[in-house]
């Protein structure tokens, strides 16, 4: 079982700044890969950013240059999101697939205003 627990959402302005984290039950190292989603009202949820076990990072094209996906060497995975835009409101989601399973956190809400 992994729990993961998500931070750092909440109200900012356009070209404002936020950073989620993420901490997880078990080390970073215990993952893969660690990944965040976000999905909006009405949407699908959908990857934003991901780093793998050996540091490799991925971003959707619509954050790129704009979030950095990073973690630490004990248990939590950061999202810094610089120049955020109203399109980027969504509840953020974390997560790991450990032992063949999915796990999510229960989201963090992001809303940018504009």
């Amino acid at each position: 079982q992994v729990q993961l627990v998500e931070s750092g959402g909440g109200l900012v302005q356009a070209g404002g700044s936020l950073r989620l984290s993420c901490a997880a039950s078990r080390t970073v190292f215990s993952f893969n890969a660690m990944g965040w989603y976000r999905q909006a009202p009405g949407k699908q949820r959908d990857l934003v950013a991901r780093i793998t076990l050996g540091g490799i990072t991925t971003y959707e094209d619509s954050v790129k240059g704009r979030f950095t996906v990073s973690r630490d060497n004990k248990n939590t995975v950061n999202l810094q999101m610089n120049s955020l835009k109203p399109e980027d409101t969504a509840v953020y989601y974390c997560n790991v697939i450990w032992a063949g399973e999915n796990y999510w956190g229960r989201g963090t809400l992001v809303t940018v205003s504009s």
